[in-house]
């Protein structure tokens, strides 16, 4: 009788667990923590926008020049957070479907592309046409090419008889490193003078951004955002890999193409936009693990929204305002973002 007793108790308690382990958080002390950490980010991230804009003006506030000056400004803070949204949904989303927390979806080519493109405009058409090649065009072209590389290794790699994300994978990372050789060879052709202006367009920053992007870069940044969104339950079961997807009834080719499609759309326009950034959305997605512990999207997301406007617009401002170096603010966190990759492999001992 006693045994039976303890046995039920170990049923009981078995029960508990599980129905524990269905919910997003495993107790209500967790899930409070994660709202105050989510509102004491976004309060951060408000105030350091806050900071950037009117934080040492150089016009007076009852100046008629001071809100130009602000407005100005308000292009880099709409630039950081088109950035943080394209970057921190997409290497979630895309860790999520490779069941991978260490790759980014940079390993897809996208800043290799994107170097590759305007350093063939520099060397094909000179400084005139390249410091030219601006404007609504010039993006939509980019955005297009990037997202037609994509769409032509997806349909090729992970439909038919292929089907291997691991090959896709290792088919972008050859294609990535191709490309920057490539454009590596034709820098070393140019001129210092050419050298060096088109060094400057390499570098990731939110001063690229034009206020002419604007309106063709939001509203396909808060479509594909919704859409990505709204698929965050399906996204959970992705994550629990190809065998138990399947079982559970998800269509997983097709819900990892659509999943990848969404993903190539918003690294297109972030890299577009502001240029390459490598290591930044892999610093966002793992900070955002920490912060949320939950296996559910629909709380992950935003955090990490609300890590990466962090990151971006706190960078810029102690970059800014205290140490005066405007122009290092992507490297510092391209280097930050390495160290923690370098540091998440040392510690996994693999990939």
């Amino acid at each position: 009788m006693e045994y039976t007793n303890k046995k039920n108790a170990k049923m009981d308690s078995s029960l508990l667990n599980t129905d524990r382990a269905d919910k997003a958080f495993r107790s209500k002390k967790e899930e409070r923590r994660y709202w105050i950490l989510l509102i004491t980010m976004i309060g951060l991230g408000l105030l350091s926008s806050y900071g950037l804009l009117v934080y040492n003006n150089p016009v007076p506030i009852d100046s008629p020049s001071f809100i130009p000056v602000v407005e100005r400004r308000m292009i880099a803070i709409v630039s950081m957070i088109v950035a943080a949204v394209c970057q921190s949904l997409a290497t979630v989303a895309f860790q999520s479907v490779t069941n991978n927390r260490v790759i980014t979806p940079s390993l897809l080519g996208f800043e290799a592309l994107y170097s590759t493109i305007h350093t063939s405009t520099m060397f094909f058409f000179g400084t005139t046409v390249f410091i030219g090649y601006m404007g609504a065009g010039s993006f939509l072209l980019q955005v297009a090419a990037m997202v037609a590389m994509c769409l032509i290794l997806y349909g090729w790699l992970l439909s038919g008889k292929y089907g291997n994300l691991q090959l896709m994978l290792l088919v972008g990372i050859i294609i990535g490193t191709g490309l920057r050789s490539l454009s590596t060879f034709m820098r070393k052709l140019l001129a210092p003078s050419e050298f060096d202006i088109l060094q400057a367009k390499l570098f990731g920053s939110v001063n690229h951004a034009d206020a002419e992007y604007f309106p063709i870069a939001i509203p396909i940044v808060i479509i594909v955002a919704i859409l990505l969104l709204a698929y965050s339950k399906r996204l959970n079961v992705l994550s629990l890999g190809k065998d138990i997807a399947s079982s559970l009834g998800v269509n997983h080719q097709y819900s990892i193409i659509y999943v990848l499609v969404l993903v190539s759309i918003l690294m297109s326009v972030s890299t577009a936009l502001v240029g390459p950034l490598t290591f930044f959305g892999f610093l966002v997605a793992t900070l955002s693990y920490q912060l949320a512990p939950t296996y559910d999207h629909r709380y992950i997301f935003p955090m990490a929204l609300a890590t990466g406007f962090l990151i971006l617009t706190g960078a810029y401002f102690i970059m800014n305002h205290v140490f005066n170096a405007q122009g290092v603010v992507s490297v510092i966190i391209e280097i930050v973002g390495g160290l923690t990759f370098l540091i998440i492999i040392l510690k996994r001992k693999t990939l």
